[in-house]
């Protein structure tokens, strides 16, 4: 079973049909919508500001998202994938987005809707990504429009899939 702990009042809190894998660790102050799965060493730690997940959302292994004491709060949309050894940190990510293996997203980071940071990549602190941009490197540029076959065939299929694989552990 996954460390769930309550602190300073705050318990974490999930939505229907959510897969937690026994070595994820969520901490305080984190909401976290319908059929999401938060994968083998995954931490989200809600103790110095909140975290809210949207739906349909995966946080692989080994990713971790925090924020910054009372100050930058995380926020994450829809059909988002946090893919492996990702951090997220005080931040806002919107619907459609995916954040690449051992992407670094920073405080006051909005990643807008249909978006995909690439992997490895540093967004800086304040960055804005466009709607529908792929963003890469240190740090993080745009590199160029995501196509409709890249909406479809990368980040929506992502996401679906980590529903799927879910499953098999249920």
């Amino acid at each position: 079973m996954a460390l769930i702990k309550s602190l300073l009042g705050k318990t974490p809190e999930f939505g229907d049909n959510c897969f937690l894998a026994e070595t994820a660790v969520v901490i305080g102050d984190v909401i976290v919508g319908n059929n999401c799965s938060i994968w083998f060493g995954a931490v989200l730690r809600g103790d110095v500001h909140y975290i809210r997940i949207g739906n349909n959302c995966n946080v692989q292994d080994n990713a971790v998202i925090h924020a910054t004491y009372q100050k930058s709060p995380t926020n994450i949309g829809s059909n988002v994938t946090i893919a492996h050894g990702a951090i997220i940190h005080g931040c806002t990510i919107h619907d459609n987005v995916m954040i690449g293996i051992n992407a670094v997203v920073l405080d006051d980071t909005v990643i807008e809707s249909n978006s995909i940071i690439a992997a490895g990549s540093v967004v800086s602190k304040g960055t804005r990504v466009e709607s529908g941009t792929v963003y890469g490197g240190i740090p993080a540029k745009k590199i160029k429009d995501v196509s409709p076959e890249l909406l479809e065939g990368e980040i929506k299929r992502i996401a679906k899939a980590y529903g799927m694989y879910s499953g098999w552990y249920k």
